[in-house]
């Protein structure tokens, strides 16, 4: 049998090593709070820790994860905010960022609130990173003029698939390429 004291000093082990676990993850790649949450879940179902149960483990968990918060290591809301800008300059759609964030985990609030940030600095924000996906597919406008008709279906399910609606990416891919040049030197 084992003596209490060893079961307990097992559990303060256990709750060091998952914030350093924690931290080295977040140094790495800057998880959002579920992307963590599964990370530990991951790492310490795997392991073989004796006298804990998983309940306990997710318990723990918990534990870590709300004192990463209060020291703000953990922030889904920067998390959202500064995920959507870099997307949003690759030129993806704001339903592929609001899919994305939904995918990581992040509370609807936050997501709500980043979307609506978006719209508020430039409400055509689609448009515009439609284009930008045009010039990196070499789509659209940014085809030979000659090709544009015979492509002009698959362009529009590539505009598709990335999230634009279908009066955005018709907008796009009616362009003219003096138009779209103005607009690639703007941007």
């Amino acid at each position: 049998m084992i003596p209490i004291k060893n079961r307990k000093k097992s559990l303060e082990i256990t709750v060091e090593e998952m914030r350093n676990f924690s931290l080295s993850y977040i140094e790495k790649y800057s998880p959002s709070k579920q992307q963590l949450k599964t990370y530990l879940l991951k790492k310490y179902l795997k392991i073989k820790v004796q006298n804990v149960n998983k309940k306990n483990v997710v318990d723990l968990i918990d534990i870590v994860l709300k004192d990463l918060e209060k020291s703000k290591f953990i922030n889904d809301k920067f998390y959202s905010n500064s995920k959507a800008k870099s997307l949003i300059q690759r030129g993806s759609s704001i339903n592929k960022i609001r899919n994305y964030l939904f995918v990581k985990g992040i509370r609807n609030e936050f997501i709500n609130e980043t979307i609506d940030q978006i719209k508020e600095n430039n409400e055509d924000q689609d448009f515009f990173s439609a284009i930008k996906l045009c010039k990196k597919r070499r789509i659209g406008p940014s085809r030979e003029e000659n090709n544009r008709p015979l492509f002009y279906k698959k362009d529009i399910g590539v505009l598709a698939r990335s999230g634009f609606d279908f009066e955005t990416s018709k907008r796009v891919m009616d362009l003219k390429k003096d138009d779209y040049l103005k607009i690639i030197n703007l941007l």
